[in-house]
């Protein structure tokens, strides 16, 4: 097969909406005619429904310079020849359009047809374990590379736990590693209603995803990790080491890793690349052989115990609303009323993106020797909290993370899998990302390691 002659280095597809035109914003920093001369973007379009929206998202992002010359694209999510055309033209896909349950698969389905490589910032796990199911062996077959949760989901967990795990320097093992995330902002926290849309459908589709679990032909590997299973524990938290009141969050995250781990399982030195140098592959097996795998947890934290009420009251409206039609209906309709003042539809204003930001704590616990773990009765005597801090999740973070990611893809492409469905663990975790996040305001940090007294 000849190699296809494309025009863009990538196409950010939904480039006009809430999180797309951050996207694109944040794209035009590394474009080779600004100051990033390092850069492998060199070219981009941008693609959607409204050639005019586009055309006006175009000089929003650029300002308050001119907008440089690219490319506007139409295409739409329910027609799949316009994707296909997308995907003709193209490396790289980065969609930003969703709730991708509802309007992601087409785009996928061109991008592994057409051997073009994809990134999204999806955080609804039905849609990417199907995708997983679906689409996997043709990805591989084409050489198309499909990652989603490229943005806040789940690359902070991700990468926040393999960076954990690293700390635990040998004979010492892991355990147990509970994220906790703390939302914070000097104005008011408001978040994407495409975020909060993704919610109320996912309690809708809820038991579609576990029926569709059920129904997968073979149970994904499970990681052996020292120790015994973690218990239930309470259901709000008071974690007083970083300062926090704590309740579980149903996000995407803890399913994303759990795959990552799982496929480190199948794979316990990764995922070779379609043509590395051997001192590329001597780099990705040593990085996996000192990642040691965990249970793992993410909660939701709070500095007062109000807040985690508030968040619960949040929780239990969409939980009850969400099973029905009519109560879906009013969820969406009124997401300010029933978010208390969290979700709206014209999302946050520009200055509340830009005072909010995020911490997420992760707090290790485990054993200063491995044979202790498998000791009757035994008890964890050693914590690590490390810690990942950065800018506001929905419109900042999350641009940041999938241009870095799209950057990487772009430039060590050959290092990377051939092809395949992946979470982005696994693909992302022995290159340089957490550095480049660093570098763009993304902080990885070890904020202790000390002895638990028994």
């Amino acid at each position: 097969m000849e190699p296809k002659v494309t025009k863009f280095d990538l196409i950010i597809l939904g480039a006009s909406g809430f999180t797309g035109k951050y996207v694109l914003k944040e794209a035009l920093k590394f474009l080779n005619n600004s100051s990033q001369s390092q850069s492998p973007l060199n070219s981009i379009a941008i693609a959607g429904r409204n050639p005019t929206k586009l055309s006006q998202t175009l000089n929003w992002a650029s300002n308050p310079n001119s907008p440089p010359t690219i490319t506007i694209l139409p295409a739409d999510t329910s027609d799949p020849s316009s994707l296909r055309s997308l995907c003709s033209q193209t490396r790289l896909i980065l969609n930003c359009v969703g709730p991708f349950r509802l309007h992601g698969e087409t785009v996928v389905s061109a991008c592994v047809d057409s051997g073009c490589d994809y990134l999204d910032i999806c955080g609804e796990p039905e849609f990417m374990e199907r995708m997983e199911s679906d689409y996997h062996d043709r990805a591989g077959e084409t050489g198309s590379l499909v990652v989603s949760a490229c943005g806040f989901d789940s690359v902070p967990a991700e990468l926040g736990l393999l960076f954990n795990s690293l700390q635990w320097v040998g004979p010492a093992v892991p355990n147990r590693v509970e994220a906790y995330v703390s939302l914070e902002s000097r104005k008011r926290i408001v978040g994407n209603f495409a975020t909060y849309e993704s919610a109320v459908l996912g309690v809708a589709n809820a038991k579609d995803l576990q029926a569709f679990r059920r129904s997968r032909p073979r149970r994904r590997p499970r990681p052996q990790i020292p120790g015994p299973s973690p218990s239930k524990g309470q259901t709000i938290e008071h974690q007083k080491k970083i300062g926090l009141w704590a309740v579980v969050l149903p996000s995407a995250d803890a399913s994303v890793v759990r795959r990552t781990l799982s496929t480190l399982t199948e794979k316990p030195n990764g995922l070779p690349g379609s043509n590395e140098s051997s001192e590329t592959v001597q780099k990705r097996e040593a990085f996996w052989s000192s990642v040691k795998p965990a249970h793992f947890g993410v909660k939701i934290g709070s500095k007062s115990l109000f807040g985690i009420l508030r968040i619960i009251m949040v929780g239990i409206c969409i939980g009850l609303f969400g099973s029905t039609g009519f109560g879906r209906w009013l969820l969406l309709k009124f997401p300010s009323l029933f978010s208390l003042g969290w979700f709206r539809k014209n999302g946050p204003s520009e200055e509340e993106v830009e005072s909010a930001s995020f911490k997420m704590w992760f707090v290790g616990r485990g054993f200063s020797n491995g044979s202790l773990a498998s000791q009757e009765n035994t008890k964890h005597d050693m914590e690590i909290v490390t810690r990942v801090t950065g800018p506001e999740v929905g419109y900042v973070a999350t641009p940041i993370i999938l241009v870095q990611c799209a950057l990487i893809l772009l430039s060590q492409r050959t290092n990377l899998p051939k092809g395949g469905v992946y979470p982005p663990g696994i693909v992302f975790g022995p290159t340089d990302l957490q550095q480049k996040l660093q570098q763009n305001g993304i902080s990885f940090d070890v904020i202790s390691k000390s002895t638990i007294s028994s």
